[in-house]
């Protein structure tokens, strides 16, 4: 059984590992094809139109299967590879060891936001942005730029206490869990993320940046704990509501799994904390 590590916890090898793995699926291509596919799915989802993967319901199913995927794709490199999670209510540092030079590397510079050192900086020649928004071919950032603060444990704490999953009209506008939780009603969670760490991360093709795996472990940690704190209120909504994904349809792109299929991870993997 797979167990996805807080990655404040991971050894010197563990992280090594999981590097190597990500540098292996950029090599052969496969990674790549992570980040359009997130990209086509920001770009078409739409809060009065057909939403998938974001601004709906399905934003967390949708979530826990393409992050599934990545981390098979990573164990077919390395059997012993998780995924791991970073707790940005906790470790909330930009000198946390998460931003290491053997690890993720640090933020970018001040003139154009490249990343300058670590496994992913273009100097390591291994970490080429194909996937763009613009021209630029290098991983960027800014930690801490365009907003100073990462969300705190209370705020986490305040979202993981709403006791609905979701309402109408299941979108960005909505009330509930989930919108808070993503980040455009309240306190701002996962979306505030996204802006925090900035470059890449900031826009559609935020998986060019390796962190978004580790920031979407932990956006998955944290539905498997409301689930765990209330049993009584599953997903929503049940059927046939337009333009979103009830409990029992398919998920695009795959086809093959509902929402009501990925509500028990316990099935694929499970965290080292509850």
């Amino acid at each position: 059984m797979t167990v996805r590590k807080n990655q404040a916890l991971l050894t010197p090898d563990e992280k090594r590992r999981f590097v190597a793995a990500l540098l292996e699926l950029k090599r052969s291509g496969r990674y790549d094809a992570f980040v359009t596919t997130h990209n086509a799915f920001i770009v078409g989802d739409t809060d009065n139109g057909e939403r998938v993967g974001h601004r709906s319901p399905s934003f967390l199913p949708w979530h826990r299967r393409f992050l599934l995927e990545f981390e098979r794709a990573l164990q077919a490199v390395d059997a012993s590879v998780a995924l791991p999670y970073w707790d940005w209510s906790t470790d909330r540092s930009i000198r946390s060891s998460l931003w290491a030079p053997d690890f993720l590397g640090g933020t970018g510079r001040s003139r154009d936001g490249q990343v300058m050192d670590g496994p992913f900086a273009a100097s390591a020649g291994n970490w080429p942005i194909n996937v763009r928004v613009d021209g630029r071919t290098f991983l960027r950032r800014s930690l801490g730029a365009a907003v100073r603060e990462l969300p705190t444990r209370a705020e986490v704490e305040s979202v993981l206490a709403m006791p609905v999953y979701d309402m109408a009209p299941w979108n960005s506008g909505s009330d509930g869990f989930r919108n808070h939780l993503e980040g455009w009603r309240g306190v701002n969670l996962h979306n505030r993320v996204h802006v925090w760490v900035g470059g890449q991360m900031a826009t559609g093709v935020s998986p060019n940046d390796p962190v978004f795996w580790l920031h979407h472990a932990y956006i998955d940690k944290l539905w498997a704990d409301w689930q765990r704190r209330h049993p009584g209120s599953g997903y929503l909504p049940a059927a046939g509501t337009p333009n979103v994904v009830d409990l029992g349809d398919t998920l695009k792109p795959w086809n093959d799994v509902r929402p009501a299929d990925l509500l028990d991870h316990t099935a694929h993997y499970t965290f080292d904390a509850a």
